[in-house]
């Protein structure tokens, strides 16, 4: 049987990962919600330091958001966070502390989607339901030699149905385990190993030689380049940080002023001088890039020096130290570095 067979594999070659065997379902939430696009290795470096800082669902949801922002800071996709602390806040607050015990509940959680919810409900509560992410998405297609774009709801839904047919009334937990470390060890995009598969018996695409072409995937979208334009603005040993608005990219966080569509130095300080921010003209820093998933920044750096900056709830100066303890996203990792050793070269020459 299918299930035996790739069970059997699970327990002989599982992966040894922190939150491998774990059945909290808190701890599970933590670890799914960081697995969302984001590489397992990267994961293992953060998970049980968040959860040292934030061991329940009420520590989170008692936590200022700029706290949970630190902790996450290097993850990228703060939405993740914001919505992991809204949903503590739920749980801790309209649930008494205990998560929804079904898919069905964990779904009205901000942030949890269809395999979110399958992961924990089969990990945690043992639900017979099925967490199909991109591994188990390429597992399930090459089994059933589906030749339709996976990236189709209606394919979706037949692969999803005929997944969970192939999982157990025990260990779905452990099933859906097996699926994803198949798809990651073996199962693999580019040249599947499929000499070392269980389940090689039961795949209809190795015995048809078209396992290399599937999944057929949707065409990716094409990132668009935006011009950005970050500005250091130094008022003494302090340097400005405003709030991004609430909604959009990096929503609610602090960051350098930036400017999407700014191309030069003279686009930054008009639109410095819009913000209220009154600054002669900027010295040139270093370029940088970062890359979202619809779009890349590119970004041209600025220096500013001004006698006075007006600070407002959305808008703050700070120094080294308070640099140091800001959250600030990743895409300004270049900037922050700049920012900072000019506040310590500031310091040294007190």
């Amino acid at each position: 049987m299918f299930d035996k067979e790739l069970l059997a594999w699970h327990d002989a070659h599982a992966r040894d990962l922190p939150w491998c065997g774990e059945n909290d379902p808190y701890r599970i939430w933590i670890s799914e919600i960081m697995l969302q696009q984001t590489r397992t290795e990267t994961v293992a470096g953060y998970y049980h330091a968040f959860l040292s800082e934030f061991p329940d669902v009420f520590a989170l949801a008692e936590a200022d958001i700029e706290r949970v922002f630190k902790k996450w800071e290097g993850l990228g996709y703060y939405s993740r966070a914001r919505n992991l602390h809204k949903a503590a806040q739920i749980v801790a607050g309209e649930l008494g502390g205990r998560m929804p015990d079904t898919a069905e509940g964990l779904l009205k959680l901000p942030g949890v989607g269809d395999y979110t919810a399958g992961a924990i409900a089969s990990m945690a509560f043992q639900r017979r339901e099925l967490a199909m992410d991109g591994n188990v998405v390429r597992v399930l297609s090459r089994v059933l030699c589906e030749r339709r774009c996976v990236g189709e709801t209606a394919v979706r839904k037949d692969l999803k149905k005929a997944g969970t047919a192939l999982m157990p009334e025990s260990r779905p937990g452990d099933f859906n385990q097996a699926m994803m470390g198949l798809g990651n060890m073996v199962c693999v995009p580019v040249h599947p190993k499929c000499g070392s598969c269980p389940v090689r018996a039961y795949c209809r695409a190795e015995q048809e030689g078209v396992q290399a072409e599937l999944p057929k995937l949707p065409p990716k979208p094409e990132k668009k380049n935006l011009p950005v334009g970050v500005a250091l603005v130094f008022s003494g040993k302090r340097v400005l940080l405003v709030r991004r608005p609430d909604e959009g990219l990096l929503a609610g966080m602090w960051a350098f002023p930036s400017f999407e569509g700014a191309r030069g130095e003279k686009d930054v300080r008009e639109a410095l001088k819009e913000m209220g921010v009154d600054a002669g003209k900027g010295v040139k820093l270093t370029d940088a890039q970062h890359i979202f998933t619809h779009r890349v920044w590119k970004m041209k750096g600025y220096r500013y020096d001004v006698r006075t900056v007006g600070e407002t709830e959305g808008r703050r100066l700070v120094d080294l130290r308070g640099l140091d303890e800001a959250a600030l996203p990743t895409a300004f990792r270049a900037y922050r570095t700049a920012a900072r050793d000019m506040l310590e070269r500031m310091t040294e020459e007190e």
